[in-house]
């Protein structure tokens, strides 16, 4: 079927800055193939596996159904055989999926298909199940890419109302979008982490601008989280 040899990559393990965090791959994967109906499967199979690797099973039926589109529409509109190549990767709270071909002139559109129709609703479907999605062109060729969500699920609990208003707060963070409550992953986790120490980072600019003691709020606020904690095991 023309495969070619993936590769996996994964980010080392070290510290990293919040822009960093959103900006550098915590986890990227790519496979260079040839655009075929057969590959396909094939490709929806290695995205499968990498994501349940990663621990991103919650976005694993989206994911193929968009990689499905992808290609389809390089077989279609480009052109069977087409050397193109996947890449899927975890930046920041999104996961990314780019289909790079080499035909930049074959732009994907979105249109409207009537449901009877049987072709025209492959970017509908992407449009639908992803964030945003969207074209880069270069010289030689295009990137077609697209994005879905990466956000762990928030306990409910006592503690619900508090972590509601967080959500909403940390969705600044993540270009506007209220952060999904229907996503667990330790990958996740980790770029919610990320967000949640850029809005601590931001609101103790503003509280020294504003002459507080950042140290003594601080450990205030730990204080008075450890008591909530506590007052919850009591009561169960």
């Amino acid at each position: 079927m023309g495969h070619l040899p993936w590769r996996n990559h994964r980010v080392p393990g070290r510290s990293r800055t919040v822009a960093e965090s959103v900006n550098v791959p915590l986890a990227s994967w790519g496979f260079p193939f040839l655009a075929e109906p057969e590959e396909v499967a094939v490709l929806r199979g290695l995205v499968r596996a990498r994501l349940s690797d990663w621990g991103l099973q919650e976005l694993s039926d989206s994911a193929q159904l968009c990689v499905s589109e992808l290609v389809s529409n390089v077989i279609t509109h480009v052109g069977r055989g087409t050397p193109a190549s996947l890449t899927v990767s975890l930046r920041g709270t999104r996961l990314r999926i780019e289909l790079r071909d080499p035909d930049a002139r074959a732009l994907p559109t979105l249109v409207e298909a009537s449901d009877d129709a049987e072709s025209g609703r492959g970017m509908a479907l992407v449009d639908a199940l992803t964030e945003r999605w969207g074209i880069e062109l270069h010289n030689d060729s295009k990137v077609t890419w697209c994005e879905l969500v990466a956000i762990p699920a928030a306990p409910g609990g006592p503690a619900g109302a508090r972590i509601t208003r967080a959500a909403k707060v940390l969705s600044s963070y993540g270009d506007g979008e209220l952060f999904s409550t229907s996503r667990r992953s330790r990958l996740g986790a980790m770029a919610a982490e990320a967000a949640a120490i850029d809005v601590i980072a931001d609101l103790l600019h503003w509280l020294q601008t504003y002459g507080h003691d950042t140290d003594e709020i601080l450990d205030r606020a730990q204080t008075h989280f450890e008591a909530e904690l506590e007052a919850t095991r009591v009561s169960r």
